[in-house]
């Protein structure tokens, strides 16, 4: 893998072991246009694998940058990823190794952009979406991403949210939602 755009374009990122399923260099290059200069915003990556979506971020101006993954045998390479970020960029990058649930259940930051990217098989998308609503973890004015595979349903509203855009990538759909 290898980050799309910004500071760090070209990089390439270390892949973990165990189950992962990447973001297209496609995808991700399409999503992070679209989102625009990313200077001074703050950045959660949900279901984070390697890293990959927080270090595009921090390489696109993200100032505050947090991540979020479960699967301990991913942490070592995680944590080599961001670290050589953190050198290159001057960006601290928090990391969180804990089921995503139990993470936005206890989180009381606040961000800009939170991108979510289960496994394709996870089947609960909305209502993790709405409990981040409940928690009010989305800044007012910021924008929540979900990364699905489109045989999954997702709903123009959830809680407060509303989905602004759709972008179709092959069988990968990206939804935005805003308040």
């Amino acid at each position: 893998m290898r980050i799309t755009g910004g500071k760090l374009k070209g990089r390439i990122i270390k892949c973990p072991d165990g189950v992962i399923r990447p973001a297209m260099d496609r995808m991700r290059e399409s999503v992070f246009a679209i989102l625009g200069d990313l200077t001074g915003k703050s950045w959660l990556d949900l279901f984070s694998g390697s890293g990959t979506i927080a270090i595009e971020a921090v390489s696109r101006g993200a100032s505050s940058v947090e991540l979020c993954e479960k699967d301990r045998i991913k942490v070592n390479t995680v944590l080599e990823n961001v670290y050589v970020t953190e050198k290159e960029c001057g960006v601290k990058i928090q990391c969180h190794f804990m089921p995503v649930e139990y993470f936005i259940k206890r989180c009381k930051t606040q961000f800009d952009y939170i991108f979510f990217d289960p496994p394709f098989p996870y089947k609960f998308h909305e209502q993790l979406i709405a409990e981040a609503d409940r928690r009010n973890i989305l800044k007012d004015g910021g924008t929540i991403l979900v990364h699905r595979p489109e045989e999954h349903f997702m709903p123009d509203e959830i809680g407060r949210l509303h989905r602004t855009d759709k972008r179709v990538y092959g069988r990968s759909i990206v939804d935005f939602y805003k308040y």
